[in-house]
């Protein structure tokens, strides 16, 4: 099912006021700037995941609703389970509105959690929207014993979950689950991207694996769930999905308003699922074009059928949605940062 919202209605309505109001001589400026130009969106993870079908799938169009139509490319640029991308595109990318990035939202929270490495601030980034809104959890491959979040929790031996970096879902999603329901986990870092951590566990690697959305298991393992060789064993958010089968519902474990509040940290970074971010300070009219043209592309008739095509979903949310749910992560009280960072084994 694809979904757009009233917001992207409301955006393209503004803008034709705009342009009748006088600001046809800005986009004209942007026109000439994007003639012959060329955009290229960074993905920060490997080809064949994820991030980088829906970046991929934008890339299709979105310059045919970019003033001038410039060329648009995409270039991988994995590590640190996307935050190589994130102080690329904060650092580095040229400020000129040729250069997007797409990374994770925990990545975008890192510097939250005192994360040195993390060189930007989130709530500068020029932020487009998000393309999917989703929800994670966890599967263990067909062959292991385990068909329940039970089964890890009543573990003998700590069972082997992989993930690909310290700041990634994998990683995130397995640390809640050892310190909030007593799960006994061993995590494995360091495969490259998605793609890598779904071989890992064909392969026998590993057990089982988070980071499982319900966008990367239509786009990315689509086979594999439905064959059932992946197979669901719990589910986060706070809605329970008819996709995540009978997996647990982890908020279904949780005791007091604290836990969930800690579990909303977490999950709620989950829900902005693919954001698009150009680098702060680009020129107003630039990104207002850009954003503008990202909501477009996200209603294109091509890029829905495409989407239905291949199986993923798309709901549009808007820069300022993007924007509220990042500065409420921010806003967190420090009792609650607390035990996040904890949960995360940092200082």
């Amino acid at each position: 099912m694809t979904v757009v919202s009233k917001a992207q209605i409301s955006l393209a309505t503004a803008a034709a006021v705009l342009l009748a109001s006088g600001a046809a001589p800005a986009a004209a400026d942007v026109a000439d700037f994007y003639k012959g130009k060329q955009i290229n969106i960074v993905v920060g993870y490997s080809p064949g995941g994820g991030y980088d079908t829906y970046t991929r799938l934008l890339a299709t169009v979105i310059g045919n609703h970019i003033p001038g139509n410039p060329e648009v490319i995409v270039t991988n640029m994995p590590g640190g389970g996307s935050l190589k991308a994130a102080n690329y595109t904060y650092n580095v990318a040229p400020k000129d509105g040729t250069h997007l990035g797409v990374f994770s939202a925990p990545v975008a929270v890192e510097p939250l959690l005192g994360r040195k490495n993390a060189k930007f601030e989130a709530l500068k980034f020029g932020w487009l929207g998000n393309m999917f809104r989703d929800t994670h959890g966890c599967v263990a491959w067909h062959k292991s014993s385990l068909k329940s979040l039970q089964d890890v929790i009543d573990a003998k031996e700590p069972v082997v979950f992989g993930a690909t970096s310290a700041s990634s879902y994998g990683n995130q999603h397995a640390r809640v689950l050892q310190a909030m329901v007593g799960a006994n986990i061993k995590i494995v870092t360091g495969y490259r991207g998605i793609k890598g951590v779904g071989k890992a566990l064909q392969g026998g690697e590993v057990t089982a694996a988070c980071a499982m959305s319900t966008s990367t298991l239509k786009s990315s393992f689509r086979e594999l769930k439905e064959s059932g060789q992946f197979r669901m064993i719990v589910q986060f958010g706070r809605e329970k999905l008819p996709f995540m089968d009978n997996a647990t519902h982890f908020y279904s474990l949780l005791k007091s308003d604290d836990d969930k509040r800690v579990a909303d940290f977490f999950f709620s970074q989950s829900a902005i699922a693919r954001p698009v971010a150009a680098p702060p300070g680009i020129p107003a009219d630039r990104l207002a074009a850009l954003s503008k043209a990202f909501a477009d592309s996200l209603a294109d008739p091509a890029l829905l059928a495409t989407a239905k095509r291949i199986g993923i979903d798309v709901t549009y949310e808007t820069p300022e949605m993007v924007r509220a749910a990042f500065t409420e992560l921010y806003a967190t009280p420090p009792a609650i940062v607390a035990r996040v960072k904890k949960i995360m084994g940092r200082k």
